[in-house]
């Protein structure tokens, strides 16, 4: 893997520390994670991003998750790429208090609930993971801003999220998102698919920290500010 531009660091040439370039440049930090075609798709025929993602992008996928405090994910995004459990906590984003199926008998503490307070599933998800597992934040929708306020007042000060593409779209609005970690598999595949952002407009202008390239695949870095 070789870098490309480095605006933080400096640094040219090939990766030494992988995991030293994607170190958050304070705390508290929350980034997403995404994995994109170069005609747009962000999963493949299988309906997951792991029929178009490759060795390079496994290996910064590994490298974040390794230095994050906790991993957040929408509900749907988690059933169908079949999370399980994780090295940190899992924390579920569900505006319906669902927990996917798989999760459910996961170890206390390792899967918590992001929802709101009029959630129809906020009752069962308490039963199954605990209340003290079950986020509230906003009374009809999840409040995004609220939610990583108090996900940080958890002690989970470095946040990775992985998507899907309407939860990228939603933290985007809420103006909580410090970085977009974004990786080109250099394939085109056409057909319909979701891009990395579903929903209604933003416009969230960006800036480049980190470009990194190996064997035709771009991966870089964004900050939001």
């Amino acid at each position: 893997m070789r870098i490309l531009t480095d605006e933080v660091g400096g640094a040219t040439g090939d990766v030494d520390d992988l995991p030293a370039l994607y170190r958050p440049p304070s705390l508290p930090w929350l980034r997403v994670n995404m994995v994109s075609t170069l005609d747009g798709a962000a999963n493949g025929d299988s309906g997951k991003s792991g029929s178009i993602n490759n060795d390079a992008d496994k290996r910064v996928f590994r490298a974040l998750r390794a230095q994050t405090d906790a991993i957040v994910v929408g509900a749907g995004t988690a059933r169908t790429e079949g999370y399980r459990v994780a090295p940190v906590p899992l924390v579920v984003v569900s505006r319906r208090g669902e927990v996917p199926e798989q999760l459910r008998d996961a170890p206390t503490g390792s899967v918590l609930l992001l929802t709101c307070a009029q959630s129809p599933g906020l009752g069962e998800g308490r039963d199954l993971l605990g209340a003290e597992n079950v986020v509230v934040a906003g009374e009809d929708q999840v409040d995004l801003a609220r939610a990583r306020t108090l996900l940080v007042e958890r002690g989970f000060a470095s946040l990775l999220s992985e998507g899907g593409p309407h939860l990228l779209r939603d933290l985007l609005a809420a103006g909580v998102v410090d970085e977009l970690c974004l990786t080109w598999v250099p394939r085109v595949i056409g057909g319909v698919h979701p891009r990395i952002l579903e929903g209604d407009g933003v416009d969230v202008p960006l800036r480049l920290a980190l470009l990194l390239e190996e064997g035709d695949t771009l991966i870089g870095r964004w900050f939001t500010r």
